[in-house]
């Protein structure tokens, strides 16, 4: 004899506001292409950042060890 199988439940379906997008997911990314954009297309405004020098000397010191 066989036993009967059962069939998993389908899974339920979202709808309404749980389906839909929060404002931020849209807004975030439009952001940061826009600003990147705008940096592309005109690169004077992005300036180099001057640092102190042991800040500079550390991370140069952290590159080298890290290559080995």
């Amino acid at each position: 004899m066989s036993a009967p199988t059962q069939t998993p439940p389908h899974p339920a379906t979202r709808s309404g506001a749980d389906s839909r997008l929060p404002w931020w997911a849209l807004a975030l990314p439009a952001l940061l292409f826009t600003a990147l954009l705008v940096l592309i297309l005109n690169p004077s405004d992005a300036h180099a950042a001057t640092g102190d020098p042991v800040v500079t000397h550390l991370f140069e010191r952290l590159r080298q060890l890290t290559a080995r």
